[in-house]
Parts: structure tokens; sequence; C-alpha cells
């Protein structure tokens, strides 16, 4: 993504170069050109940015020398900020009229809970940036990286293209694209409607497979099925992931069934109610993404369950076989990969909008190769046929995707070539966004208005609004991002989105060491809150937001990011009284 970066920050830098009064400043005559020779050095480097961005999928000093190109660039842009604060400051001085009534004047804008826990002076400000030595760093910094461009032998001006056709949205689950699951789909359903013997009210189906196979879209299929709906009285369906939360997920089925925002002071007060709202009636409750192998666990979530009416049903989805058993599935449903013949079609009726490749025979050599790659998995089929949608049908586009180097890499983190393939076809404008999400935890359900102002905030969609507002430009983004399977709706709110957790992985991977989301609250025993933190994100109902909670965070002196993300069922208070006293603490 570094590519991305300093593409964006040589358009940008000009503006604010021209917006900086060097009259207001000290030595004008030695910043103004120090500045200049930046630029035009960044010039040079961003004329083989589209060669580095091909060759670091290969090469790994490329790679390096783009990370470093990246953490420069967030410097250099950093400086000219402080600059231009600097002149600010420097400016308010001269119209000052004494030197006390300034620091008075500055101090009465400062709130209240800040200025209490820290002595502000223009003067100290002025002092700690040390604009001088950071300049001669970044100089440095940028001939060792010139440097460097030129022992690689990076080429100028190498063009990728990539065709850009927008692709049609749908929020439902298209039925006539779940290819090859009609079995498992009869089967299950024999499952959930029929009356096997089960000697509690409530008996447990799981749907256990690789990830990506598909288990959550068959029990999306499931959980629509106009025989389900009818049958059971109450449904609620609740994203799980990794961290097995009894009351978050309690709290889940009671809002799903109607229960509303209620606030309960003990698991035990929300448990007596959801038992309120289940008794005597036959429910449904989907669990997705199910990682828990803790009994007592489950028995605590359980119990509220076993007061439904006979014939309740619980799904679980798991890559695990052992948390199958551990939630006391009965044999629990093994789901396979889809077969050449099934995958070939899928691929199909995603790429063209056909049953097959009988009228497009040359694509469909080329097809089935990239078929056998994706191994079965509808998750890398789905994703690559809609990468391939966005182009032309044409030999040439399609061999590049088959033959792509990605292919033959081990990735560190299991991460699918299909969805790397995906990432960097992306358009350049996309990738920041994309990676942006890497600071939401798994299963997040975020809403599309609340992203796009985000992405705002962080400036990435600043020159994207050409004759459109910045906000229509960010939401027809989101909807590129969608079409091509990075986002999807939320199962149990239709307003929202989520991303797969493979798709998770995918932006934590090509966000780096830049960005970081703490999801277990323990900056302190974490080694990634390094000097090169830039965008930082913690669960913030978590009640640890405490300043020794964050002293590991110090070390990250250049945050632009400082995000609390909020799980739906338990909301967080921005105006917290440790999350006030913490922020003060902070370097930005």
């Amino acid at each position: 993504m570094a590519e991305v970066i300093v593409n964006i920050l040589v358009e940008v830098l000009s503006e604010k170069l021209a917006s900086v009064d060097f009259s207001n400043l000290g030595r004008p005559e030695a910043i103004e050109p120090q500045l200049k020779k930046w630029e035009t050095d960044l010039r040079v480097i961003k004329a083989v940015l589209d060669d580095a961005g091909q060759k670091q999928i290969s090469q790994k000093a490329v790679e390096l020398w783009l990370h470093e190109l990246q953490d420069l660039a967030y410097d250099i842009d950093d400086f000219v900020d402080d600059l231009t604060t600097e002149g600010m400051i420097r400016k308010f001085h001269q119209q000052s009229h004494a030197r006390t009534n300034t620091s008075k004047s500055w101090k009465n804008m400062i709130p209240s809970c800040l200025g209490s826990c820290t002595n502000f002076t223009p003067s100290k400000f002025t002092y700690d940036l040390g604009l001088g030595s950071k300049g001669a760093k970044i100089t440095e910094k940028l001939n060792d990286l010139v440097d460097k461009k030129n022992k690689l032998g990076l080429d100028v001006d190498v063009k990728v293209e990539r065709s850009n056709k927008p692709l049609e949205q749908t929020s439902l689950v298209d039925e006539s694209k779940v290819m090859g699951r009609e079995v498992d789909k009869v089967a299950l359903l024999r499952k959930l409607l029929g009356n096997e013997a089960c000697n509690q009210n409530v008996s447990v189906v799981s749907i256990v497979g690789l990830g990506g196979i598909g288990k959550t879209t068959l029990a999306k299929v499931l959980y629509n099925d106009k025989n389900v709906k009818s049958h059971f009285t109450l449904r609620a369906w609740v994203s799980v992931s990794n961290e097995f939360d009894v009351a978050g997920i309690s709290k889940a089925i009671f809002q799903a069934v109607g229960g509303g925002e209620e606030q309960f002071d003990s698991l035990n007060l929300l448990h007596e109610a959801l038992k309120e709202k289940l008794e005597s009636k036959k429910f449904l409750v989907v669990l997705d993404d199910v990682w828990n192998e803790n009994h007592e666990k489950w028995e605590r979530l359980r119990s509220p369950f076993l007061v439904g009416a006979p014939g309740s049903k619980i799904i679980i989805t798991t890559r695990k076989t052992e948390v199958a058993t551990v939630m006391n599935s009965v044999q629990p449903y093994n789901l396979e990969v889809l077969s050449e013949e099934i995958a070939l079609s899928l691929f199909a009726k995603y790429v063209l909008d056909e049953e097959n490749f009988d009228n497009h025979p040359s694509l469909g050599t080329i097809a089935l190769s990239i078929v056998k790659k994706c191994k079965g998995l509808p998750l890398a089929l789905i994703t690559l046929a809609r990468v391939l949608k966005t182009k032309e049908r044409s030999e040439v586009e399609w061999k590049m995707i088959m033959d792509s180097e990605i292919w033959n890499l081990q990735d560190e983190n299991g991460i699918l070539p299909a969805l790397k393939l995906s990432y960097y076809d992306l358009p350049s404008y996309l990738k920041p966004l994309f990676a942006y999400c890497s600071l939401f935890p798994k299963n997040y359900e975020f809403d599309k208005k609340e992203l796009v102002l985000l992405w705002m905030a962080e400036g990435f969609l600043s020159r994207l609004g050409g004759n459109r507002s910045m906000e229509n430009a960010g939401r027809q983004c989101f909807e590129e991002l969608q079409s091509r399977s990075f986002f999807q709706h939320s199962t149990a709110q239709k307003s929202r989105y989520t991303m797969h957790d493979w798709m998770n992985a995918l932006a934590k991977s090509v966000a780096g060491e830049f960005f970081l989301l703490d999801d277990e609250m323990d900056v302190n025993g974490r080694n990634e809150a390094s000097e090169k933190l830039r965008h930082f994100s913690f669960i913030g109902q978590r009640r640890c937001v405490i300043y020794e909670k964050f002293k590991g965070i110090d070390r990250a002196s250049r945050l632009r990011t400082f995000l609390p993300v909020s799980i739906s069922w338990q909301p967080f208070n921005p105006l917290d009284s440790d999350l006030v006293q913490l922020l003060p603490g902070l370097k930005f």
C-alpha cells in the first residue's frame, strides 16, 4: 500500500507547501528550498511506484523499500503540518500585545479536561517540535531511499492497466448462485424441521468446514428458507468470532427476539429477561463463526434456551469439530469443498451470468485452470470471478490472473492467494480505504455512512471528489468494495455491513505495522505498538481504558488515529473519564 500513500502525498504536498507562510518561519531561506527538494525527489520516486507495486509481490527487498517509503511519507506529511502550525503560532505571537496575554489567550482555547493535565504554551510547543532536526533526518532518509531505488532497478512509468466497471449490488443471498449445496441443504433442513429424538427442548446442529467453504452462506440460505421461517416462532442470528462473550451473545439474542435496548446490571438478570422471551416458544438461533472450546462458557450461554418449546434449534458454524463437540452437537455436519464441475459452473455464474463456458471456449480453458487453483472454495471462486467481471472478456486479461506469481507464494498468515489477487487488482484509491478496515475486529458490524466519514477524516477522499461531494465519492468507493466481495451485508442487521474473516485477515496483512487493532487491551505486553504505528483502535467498551493499560503505546509517538470500536450490544461512551484522562498523555 506504500505506493498508494506516496502517490497521494506527492499530489497533496504541493498544495500544502503553497499554503505555508514562509515569512512567519525562522530561516525561510533554508526551509523553502529543502521542501522543494523533497517534492522533486518524491516525484522521481513516484515515477517507479507502479513497477515497485508489482515487484513487491515476489521481491522482498522491494517490499521493504516500500515500507520504508511509506513511513517516510507519513513523516513528511506530519512535518509540513507541523510547519504550518509553527507559522500560525509565530504569527499569533507577532499580533499579540504581550507575551503573558498571548499565553492566557491560548490557554482559554484549550478544553478544561486537557488544560488541567498539561502546561501548554505556544513557546513550549514551538520548542518541542524541533523542526530543524526533524527536517535533517527526513532529508537523510529520503536520500537513502533514492539511492536504494536506483540499486533495485525499478523501471519508470510502468503502467498497470485495470478496468473499473461497477458491479450490481444486492443485499440478499442469490440462491440461484448457491451451487452444489442442494444435498447439504436438504440434509440440514431435515435436521432443523424434523422431530429427532432429544432429551431436551433444544438441540444443536453444527456445520463444520474450512474457512471460505461457504458455511455462513449455507446457514443464511437455511435461515431465510420459507419453511424454516414458518416453522420457528422466533429467530436470531449472532456473529460470534474468537471471543465467546456470553453476556454479549445473550444480549444480541435478546435484542433479536424483540427485547429492545434494555440494560442489565448482571448476566443473571439478562438471562431471566431472555427466558421470558423464549419460554414455550419454538426458536432458531444461529451462532456464526464459533471458536469456543470451553464447555463451561457454553453451559452458561445455553441455560436460558432450555425453556423453549420442543423442537427449538441452534445452528453453529465453525471450522473445528472440537467446537461442535463442546457445544453438544450430535453428528456434526461436515461441509466439503465443491467438485471441479460445480466450481466451474459457479465461476461461470458470477463472471458471465451463464451456466457454463460453452459460448466462450477459449476463456473456458483459462477459467478451468483458475478454478483448480481455488481448490473448491466458494469464497475464492466468487472473489476472483468478480475481479474478472470488471475486466474485458479477453484471454490476455484472464491469463494475467491465471499466471500471477501470487499463486506460488507461501503466506505466513494462510491468506488465500485468490484474495490477495483481488486486493492487488484494486484501483489505487481503494487500497487505503480497505486497509483502514484492519482497525475493525472480526465480524464487526459497521455502518456505511460512519465508515465514509472515518475515511473523510483520514483525508483518503480529499482528492476523489471531482464534481462529486466527498460523501458521494466515499459511498461509491464503499459500493465498489462491496461489489468485489470485500464487504457484505450483515445477516443480523440488513442496514449494516461486515467482512468475511478471511477478508479481515487480508486487511490486517496489507495494512502492516502502521495499523493496529488492540483487541486484547494489553499494549504493554506487545511489541506491535512501535514508532511506526500511525493508526490505533481498541475495543472501547471493555472498561480497560485506564492510563496504565496504554503506557506501552507511548512508543507510538506519531498517531493519526485513536479509534475506540464499540460492539453493538455494548455501547461505548467517548467521554469516559478514564479516556479523558488518557488523551493528554498520547502523542499525535
